[in-house]
């Protein structure tokens, strides 16, 4: 779900954009049906996902949510991430979010045909509810995690992750500039062995 991340680090390059935008709709090798730069889209987003769960600075603030909800602690953290990255966006890029968001949007409709099942299924959800913009406020953040936790047949109790973002907002904030600062480093680095 931190899909804001997950394009902002592929950088200007639309169908790396798309493939790491796409890829956690995208099984195994079924990778391999897709044009070659979405397939290396794809292949990003796995190196950032597998260098994301080992960071130890991730780790802080999974383990500061572990003992409420176990497993489900990691995505959470990558949607509070996502949250930092929107409201610290002029920070990142020159590019407005709103503007940066709608043109996004725009570019999955140009690449409707190419997207898996799954992911034209949510798209009319993403664009009525702007997922990406939303993720700037904490109500927005809030209606992220309930439709997770609606996901998961409130099992998660994700929607409730909202008080630990209040609570603990400082400390996710410097965690995530932390690891935002090295994993763009990382990002840059594996974009060159494409």
């Amino acid at each position: 779900m931190n899909f804001l991340a997950h394009i902002y680090l592929s950088g200007e390059d639309q169908e790396l954009k798309i493939g790491n935008f796409i890829a956690d709709s995208v099984k195994g090798k079924k990778f391999a049906q897709f044009p070659e730069r979405i397939q290396q889209g794809i292949t990003l987003h796995r190196k950032i996902d597998s260098y994301t769960d080992s960071h130890p600075i991730v780790r802080e603030s999974v383990l500061r949510l572990f003992p409420k909800y176990g497993h489900y602690s990691t995505v959470i953290v990558d949607i509070l991430y996502d949250h930092y990255l929107a409201v610290y966006w002029s920070d990142y890029s020159k590019i407005p979010l709103d503007k940066y968001v709608s043109d996004f949007y725009t570019l999955l409709q140009e690449y409707y045909e190419v997207l898996p099942k799954r992911v034209q299924d949510f798209l009319p959800y993403m664009f009525r509810d702007n997922w990406l913009l939303s993720y700037a406020t904490i109500p927005g953040i809030g209606r992220i995690l309930y439709q997770m936790n609606h996901r998961t047949k409130n099992k998660s109790k994700m929607n409730f992750a909202v008080v630990e973002l209040e609570q603990y907002y400082n400390e996710f904030e410097k965690e995530f500039r932390s690891f935002f600062e090295e994993l763009e480093l990382f990002t840059k680095n594996e974009m060159r062995t494409l």
